[in-house]
């Protein structure tokens, strides 16, 4: 296995960390702060301002648990993290150290997705999938105390634990990937996927067959786990699934979101509205995403196409039909879906000017974004 470059990973990643605290600070300081401020800085203030939406569910749950019937949506994961070192450093620190592992685990995901990459289509395939990743128009929130980067980081360990035909380790990572975030379960498919790729290396010994097929029970029984865990607080083991309907979510045909979010952008809603630009911002993203997985079939390993098509499938299944914005929040779960950036940096590799144009429209409207979430504007 090739060794990853380390100072260039790090350098992207604190570059771009960077990048998104001097947007904090010139959000903050220009489009909230009172006209005319001659106030001082307020580091507590501009850390608060990327505690909204999702990222103060997290925070409150990891502060003072399960509240209300519908915190079971969020999985239990990644608030357990924030507070296992919170409650030692106090009830200051909870937000703080959201943020902190929140952006470790983007750092930690770098490093296994180079390894992946590069596997897949060598080292400048390996670089651009990382530089794509960091400065997607959505990628801030990897920044924020949200749990995307917790679910990359142990989506992709658990994919390149089977690279390495290291069962025991993919089952158990795949388990803390489905006490992360729901779809988690769906690795069961691509470990499935890569024990049969995998086959001919299997010997005739049933104990050797045995040890390779054991660990694929780990994974479901994180989601076991948590249902356990619901069953117990309010006696449904499936909650997390009833409370959907809370958040708007509602499991339908596939073609159902996309087609009531194009009605939404040309019928229903005014030219130009803030409504119809946040419908085409998730529409584009799911439909491009549609795109890449299709075209990155002939291109990847197909454990990862199956991780794409279940992930895409996943998402588009569960649209928020009663809201304006149908796809909503799924320019942000595509961030997952690390395979789609791989195939992205092959075409902008093989498209020089495909490049130009992601690297003119992503930072534009990373930087964009991450203003409007600052200013607690609807990006979830």
């Amino acid at each position: 296995m090739k060794r990853a470059p380390v100072r260039d990973i790090i350098w992207l990643f604190v570059a771009t960390r960077l990048i998104l605290v001097m947007v904090t600070y010139v959000g903050y300081i220009l489009l909230t702060a009172p006209k005319y401020s001659s106030n001082p800085v307020d580091i507590v203030g501009i850390l608060a301002s990327w505690n909204h939406w999702d990222a103060a569910n997290y925070v409150r749950i990891a502060q003072f648990g399960y509240q209300t019937p519908y915190d079971v949506a969020f999985f239990p994961l990644f608030p357990l993290l924030i507070t296992a070192f919170a409650h030692i450093l106090g009830s200051w620190s909870y937000l703080l150290v959201g943020t902190i592992i929140s952006n470790a685990a983007l750092l930690g995901a770098l490093f296994v997705i180079y390894q992946l990459a590069v596997e897949a289509g060598g080292e400048q395939v390996a670089q651009r999938t990382l530089l794509y990743l960091c400065i997607f128009p959505t990628a801030f929130y990897f920044f924020a105390p949200y749990n995307e980067s917790l679910f990359l980081l142990l989506t992709a360990s658990t994919f390149l634990a089977m690279r390495q035909q290291r069962w025991w380790l993919a089952g158990l990572l795949g388990l803390l990937a489905a006490l992360t975030r729901s779809a988690g379960i769906l690795l069961v498919i691509p470990y499935m996927v890569e024990l049969w790729t995998t086959r001919e290396s299997i010997t005739a010994s049933r104990q050797n067959m045995l040890f390779r097929v054991l660990p694929i029970l780990l994974i479901p029984l994180g989601t076991a786990l948590y249902a356990i865990y619901c069953w117990h607080i309010s006696g449904n083991p499936l909650d997390f699934i009833a409370v959907q309907s809370h958040w708007g979510r509602h499991t339908t045909w596939p073609w159902q979101g996309i087609w009531q979010s194009l009605t939404e952008i040309f019928w229903y809603q005014p030219f130009g509205s803030f409504n119809e630009v946040h419908n085409l911002l998730d529409l584009s993203a799911t439909l491009a995403f549609i795109a890449l997985a299709i075209v990155g079939k002939n291109k990847l390993r197909a454990s990862y196409s199956f991780w794409m098509g279940l992930a895409l499938l996943y998402m588009i299944l569960s649209p928020a039909t009663v809201a304006l914005d149908p796809l909503e929040s799924n320019q942000r779960f595509v961030l997952e879906m690390f395979p789609a950036f791989i195939t992205l940096s092959m075409l902008g590799i093989k498209h020089p000017r495909l490049h130009q144009a992601i690297m003119l429209a992503f930072p534009t409207l990373l930087a964009t974004l991450s203003i409007l979430f600052i200013m607690n504007r609807w990006m979830v």
